[in-house]
Parts: structure tokens; sequence; C-alpha cells
């Protein structure tokens, strides 16, 4: 367990940074050359350290049923809308969203029994828990400093530097 945990903080932390990362290339690059690079050279990272680490078992793939091989395309919109809700939300918002849809729907998922995964009785607590996260969401967006007040402070930083700077 403490294994599971430790690789889902990695990608927790993993997802971030290449969000960042992606963002910051959509600036130069657009959206669809980003998406394009992000996948292109994930494809080739993966290619390389599968062929490294498993050799030709890399492409033996026992009776997997057909549609999940288009999990790739689900990359693609993956890709292009975390750095467009990046690019509109910023990271932390964005992110927070990201997580609360995926919690959200993986709860669904699993609660319904879909995409063969073993059927988990939805509880009452599991949805506690989902709202608590949908909550802090919330607070987290709306609690703090109002956005007319952060452009005051900027507006009062800049006067100062301008002030100190004569």
């Amino acid at each position: 367990m403490l294994l599971g945990l430790f690789f889902a903080v990695i990608a927790g932390l993993l997802v971030g940074l290449q969000n960042i990362f992606n963002t910051r290339v959509n600036d130069h690059a657009g959206t669809w050359s980003t998406t394009a690079l992000v996948l292109g050279l994930g494809f080739l990272a993966s290619m390389t350290l599968g062929l490294v680490f498993e050799g030709t078992e890399l492409f033996a793939l026992h009776n997997m049923k057909t549609w999940f091989w288009f999990s790739g395309l689900i990359g693609v919109g993956v890709v292009v809308c975390l750095v467009q809700g990046t690019k509109l939300l910023g990271p932390t918002f964005a992110i927070s969203i990201v997580l609360t849809s995926q919690l959200g729907s993986a709860l669904l998922w699993d609660s319904a029994g879909w995409f063969g995964l073993e059927k988990i009785p939805f509880t009452a607590q599991q949805l506690a828990g989902v709202l608590v996260i949908i909550g802090g969401v919330i607070v987290f967006k709306f609690g703090g400093v109002s956005k007319e007040k952060r452009e005051v402070r900027k507006v009062k930083t800049h006067m100062k530097q301008q002030t100190a700077g004569r």
C-alpha cells in the first residue's frame, strides 16, 4: 500500500508540473503543436523505456479489448483541455477542478462497474468525501482576496516601487 501511495503522490506532482510546462509550450507553439509535442515525446520515451525494461514483451497485448486501444485518443483530449483550462483559470484552480472531476468520475465508474472494473457499492461516506473536496475548491477559489483587491495591491506596489526609485 505504501508503494501505491508513493506512486500516486509522484503522479500528482508530475501531472501538476507537466501541466505548467505544457501551458508554457502552448504560449509559444499553440494548442495542437503542444499536444503533438507532448504526446510525441511521451510516445518516444515510453517506447524506449518499454524496450529497455520489457524487450519484445512490450508488444504482447494478451486478449486486450479493441476499444482500450483508443486511450491514446483520450490523452489528446486530456492535454488539450488541461492546457486550455490552465491558460484560462491558472494552474492551481484548473488542477483542483481536474482532480475533483477525476475523483467524481472514478467514483461513478467504480460504483457502476463500468469499463471492466469490479463494482464497488456507493456509500454516503464516498459522496460526503467528494462534496467536501468540492467545498474545498469553492473555498479556495472564492474565500481569498478578490480580484479587485489584488489589482489594488498591484497598483500600490507599483507606485511604491516608482516612488522608491526617485
